[in-house]
């Protein structure tokens, strides 16, 4: 096992909490018992069902070292309920003058690790990426890793989700290609919720 895959796999299962070892980029991990003291998170996204207006910044050449290149999108994102709030949808629309971005997440809850996992398809690629896994810290913020590959390489991936309001909401992705030492952020979504 080399170097940097033992570490990817030590820093994953320290920032999600799971009790794995040193494992390559493809294995599945599975995520530890959930102790008492764990918050129970089931609902932790109910205060953002609903419709709202979306403002995305995508870096256009993550990790690249070069200038970065941002493409700005206007669209909407419609979160709802599914199975009680144990598990939801995002339906996002967004588009410019060059083109759009459609695609659905799907956020699962495991009561056992008392973790979301978010999973993401585009319309266009009609395939799920690879998860994130993570939750909320009682005060608004959710933090989710998970792991890509960037023109072959494995990177890391943090996804942040904040609460910012009643009626804000703000998303950032990161990745990471030096096992969590420095970020880049490459999404930037900024949500304002509509009126019903």
């Amino acid at each position: 096992m080399t170097g940097s895959v033992k570490r990817l796999g030590l820093l994953l299962s320290a920032a999600l909490g799971m009790a794995v070892t040193a494992v390559p980029a493809n294995a599945v991990q599975t995520p530890a018992p959930a102790t008492a003291a764990q918050r129970d998170g089931q609902h932790d996204f109910d205060w953002e069902f609903g419709s709202w207006a979306t403002h995305v910044r995508v870096l256009r050449n993550p990790l690249s070292g070069a200038a970065p290149d941002w493409a700005e999108f206007q669209g909407t994102s419609i979160v709802k309920p599914i199975l009680d709030g144990r598990a939801n949808s995002v339906e996002l629309s967004v588009k410019n003058a060059k083109g759009a971005i459609e695609g659905v997440s799907l956020r699962l809850y495991s009561p056992q690790s008392r973790q979301w996992s978010l999973n993401y398809a585009t319309v266009r690629g009609g395939v799920m990426t690879a998860p994130v896994y993570g939750g909320f810290d009682g005060k608004g913020r959710g933090t989710f890793y998970g792991q890509d590959t960037i023109d072959g390489r494995v990177v890391l991936v943090r996804f942040v989700i904040t609460n910012v309001s009643a009626n804000e909401a703000r998303f950032e992705q990161g990745y990471s290609a030096d096992g969590g030492v420095s970020w880049e952020t490459n999404w930037i979504a900024v949500d304002t919720r509509m009126p019903n």
